[in-house]
């Protein structure tokens, strides 16, 4: 079985998803694969208006179910524009790798020094990784340091 992850279709209007999404599962089926049409998910990023829209997406006769946030290589997209989602995604990352170093963090026996270095090799990259790239507001980069600080 294969299995196809992380795919997007972007276009402009509704009505060009759909048929892009129609193409797609035409010819995966030409090729003897098949798009779930249970698991299958769209989200909307209307950034022009605040109202949401009523229309929704179709593949043939299923109802496509509308999500609000879409994982994308390693990014929490949200369709509201933000970015909060993503942030609070790598500090639980990071405070999960803490907790896994945490035998050696908390043994006595290692020098502070050690623990010092480890923290700055492993926690904090995992929680900074990629975030250059994104445009932090000042309260992200409060989250960020106050977990950073602990």
């Amino acid at each position: 079985m294969l299995f196809a992850y992380d795919i997007l279709i972007v276009d402009k209007t509704r009505e060009g998803v759909e048929g892009k999404l129609e193409l797609w599962r035409s010819t995966l089926e030409s090729k003897c694969f098949r798009l779930s049409r249970s698991k299958t998910e769209y989200i909307e990023c209307n950034f022009n208006s605040n109202k949401p829209s009523e229309r929704t997406v179709t593949l043939g006769d299923k109802v496509i179910n509308k999500s609000t946030r879409f994982v994308y290589f390693k990014y929490i997209i949200q369709s509201d524009g933000e970015i909060d989602g993503d942030i609070i995604n790598r500090i639980q990352v990071g405070w999960l790798k803490w907790r896994n170093a945490s035998g050696l963090l908390c043994d006595k026996k290692v020098p502070l020094k050690l623990k010092e270095k480890s923290y700055k090799i492993v926690v904090r990259p995992i929680m900074l990784y990629g975030a250059e790239c994104l445009p932090l507001k000042k309260k992200h980069n409060t989250k960020l340091s106050v977990a950073l600080q602990r």
